[in-house]
């Protein structure tokens, strides 16, 4: 049953804070976990989180505030979740973070708060909402008002977030696999199929996958498969409602194809980015950049850019297969966007973010797509420009001459001066030599966003470069750009709670800041630590 958590707004009169000399009392009123006390736990809307509970009497839930508050400043400190029950139950600090007034006040236990988290697993599931990023906008929408942040002009950007498993090769994940099915058999089935699971499991995957020759890799690879065959056709009717069946059934898909009664493995050319990259992680997809690798998600940000503003903050954030392009990343986000900030006018985002579905989308919402970095090769020759008055005609100019579009039956065909095409000193680099340019509606919106940096004031062309920064204190904590967890949802739990937490550095250091600048020099007064 859910109860909200209000003992912490009445001062207790055997609390530790009471035992305190003034100055201790002081100090501790002025600690950033005093800060986080007033700006996040305070915040947080508990009544968000009734939905995880039952509406029947029975014994009430643990502190909602006191379990996301952990979860934000074990992200914040990078704490194990034996760190985070040791601070609370001894660090006086944590304890004021979390409200607590006892000092053997212990709020919930390590089971309890893995608990919570399924249970926010479980409703994302139902229901597609992540009560995370509820929070996450709640505490955002309140901080930009109180702050008074404009959010009219934005940046975005994206990176990697390696999923916490091993990087299999095609054999090895096949024969791990195995293991697993083998562990789930009853003991009359591991004898009976002895034979078939033997030469897989006397030895883990990794070391089965080194024994093996490359030449002999192709052999290896048609023996796994009818191994697969006779799993699925003897071992899986009677096993089907085992979890590592739904496993080995996309597996069994994804790697093998049967022609003519025939297993076959799939060619590595027919092999998609989507497919399973290990059996702890279901959800991680490939993605090959250069010569970099990567198996998980990927973390899209969106923060607020205006240069008048005294800080920035974190305003959206999505987590999504990192197969997926970020301008389909962002296409997906803007409207929602644009609702939390209406004021939203003008996006900067590199390359990555330009398609034809932005620029209609982003004519629609009227925000000004600013990319900084263009796909492609760079357009050689003389650049032309592409204009559209009120009545949507077009006219197409090069640096000495303008001229006015025709629409042909399928695209705008522009033609110019032949005579001054001939005096023109440009005219050995100018590609148009048959003096006739021929572009689509869509040719013209992709010119206007990437010339749209150009309409900018110099101090604005660069705007989205302050975003890799916001990008790095996202990504602190991560290991080699790999997470120290699994799976689509816990990825996005880190993401959020990173976000609710990079804000809040931000605010406490602005704070602290502005109260330097009020003490005149030489009389400096405490401000938070």
């Amino acid at each position: 049953m859910f109860k909200p958590n209000t003992s912490h707004s009445q001062s207790s009169l055997f609390g530790y804070q009471n035992m305190m000399s003034n100055a201790m009392r002081q100090e501790l009123q002025e600690s950033v976990e005093y800060a986080f006390y007033n700006m996040i736990f305070c915040s947080i809307r508990e009544e968000d989180f009734a939905c995880l509970y039952s509406d029947i009497e029975s014994r009430p839930n643990s502190a909602v505030n006191c379990l996301v508050s952990a979860t934000l400043l074990a992200n914040r400190r990078n704490w194990s979740a034996d760190e985070l029950l040791r601070r609370i139950r001894f660090d006086l600090l944590t304890k004021t973070a979390l409200g607590l007034q006892e000092l053997d006040e212990m709020p919930f236990t390590e089971k309890t708060i893995f608990n919570f988290q399924n249970r926010i697993n479980d409703h994302f599931a139902k229901t597609g909402i992540n009560l995370l990023e509820r929070l996450f906008d709640s505490l955002t929408q309140k901080q930009l008002k109180e702050l008074k942040i404009k959010a009219d002009i934005q940046r975005t950007d994206s990176f990697q977030a390696g999923s916490n498993i091993r990087n299999y090769t095609r054999l090895q994940l096949l024969v791990e696999l195995m293991h697993r099915i083998q562990r789930v058999l009853s003991e009359d089935d591991k004898k009976q199929y002895a034979n078939l699971f033997g030469p897989y499991v006397a030895k883990t995957s990794g070391k089965y996958v080194y024994s093996v020759a490359p030449g002999d890799l192709p052999r290896e690879l048609d023996a796994v498969g009818l191994a697969y065959h006779r799993i699925a056709t003897e071992i899986r009717p009677r096993y089907a409602d085992r979890e590592i069946f739904a496993t080995f059934d996309r597996v069994y898909a994804e790697q093998f194809m049967v022609i003519n009664d025939v297993i076959e493995i799939r060619p590595n050319a027919d092999m998609t980015s989507d497919s399973l990259q290990s059996p702890d992680d279901e959800d991680a997809t490939y993605r090959r950049k250069g010569t970099t690798e990567n198996r998980g998600q990927v973390v899209n940000i969106v923060e607020t850019a205006n240069p008048e503003n005294e800080l920035q903050l974190i305003v959206d954030v999505a987590v999504e297969a990192n197969n997926i392009d970020d301008g389909r990343i962002l296409n997906e986000r803007l409207e929602g966007l644009k609702e939390k900030t209406p004021d939203l006018k003008e996006m900067h985002g590199d390359g990555a973010y330009g398609s034809e579905d932005n620029d209609n989308l982003c004519r629609e919402l009227d925000i000004t797509m600013i990319q900084t970095g263009i796909k492609g090769a760079k357009p050689s020759g003389v650049e032309l420009t592409i204009d559209q008055n009120e009545q949507q005609e077009y006219t197409v100019s090069c640096p000495h001459q303008t001229v006015k579009a025709e629409q042909t039956s399928t695209r705008y065909k522009a033609c110019f001066d032949a005579s001054i095409c001939a005096a023109c000193p440009l005219a050995s680099s100018c590609k148009h030599s048959n003096k006739r340019y021929y572009f689509t509606d869509e040719d013209y919106r992709r010119k206007q966003r990437q010339g749209a940096i150009w309409e900018l004031p110099p101090e604005r062309r660069t705007i989205r470069a302050n975003v890799e920064a916001t990008v790095r204190e996202c990504k602190r904590g991560m290991n080699n750009g790999k997470l120290k967890v699994r799976g689509h949802f816990k990825t996005a739990v880190y993401s959020f709670t990173r976000a609710i937490v990079v804000n809040f550095g931000r605010i406490v250091r602005y704070l602290k800041k502005k109260a330097e600048d009020l003490v005149p020099k030489g009389k400096l007064e405490p401000v938070p630590r």
